[in-house]
């Protein structure tokens, strides 16, 4: 189950704008991200807000684990996007692990359109 989080306070995928008009949209079904970095920071703040099933509906059906865990204490504490092209999404996503340890995931994300929509296909660290 995701966390509750305030619509007007600010989104978790640092766009700048309020949760209510960046991810909250997309994490209600309300809307579908337009483009690989507009699901790229919603997958970041379902993350976030630990709502595993919206990180699993949006994975694409070949690569997407059977299950996850997003209730081990890991904190995500930003997101930085690098770039963005037609298909791909580079960035780093600040964490604090469980043991508070804090570490940075720079990840290329691959996304692909599967009946219409964007989905996360699998990612490299480069």
């Amino acid at each position: 189950m995701a966390l509750a989080y305030p619509p007007l306070k600010p989104c978790p995928c640092g766009s700048g704008r309020s949760y209510s008009n960046c991810c909250g949209p997309f994490h209600s079904g309300v809307a579908l991200p337009s483009s690989p970095e507009a699901l790229m920071r919603a997958r970041y703040s379902a993350y976030a807000l630990r709502d595993e099933a919206f990180v699993l509906d949006t994975w694409h059906p070949h690569t997407r684990p059977t299950s996850m865990d997003l209730h081990d204490g890991t904190r995500y504490l930003g997101l930085k996007v690098h770039g963005a092209s037609d298909h791909e999404v580079t960035f780093t996503a600040s964490l604090r692990l469980p043991g508070g340890e804090r570490a940075h995931l720079r990840e290329r994300s691959t996304f692909a359109q599967v009946d219409g929509r964007w989905v996360y296909v699998d990612g490299v660290q480069p």
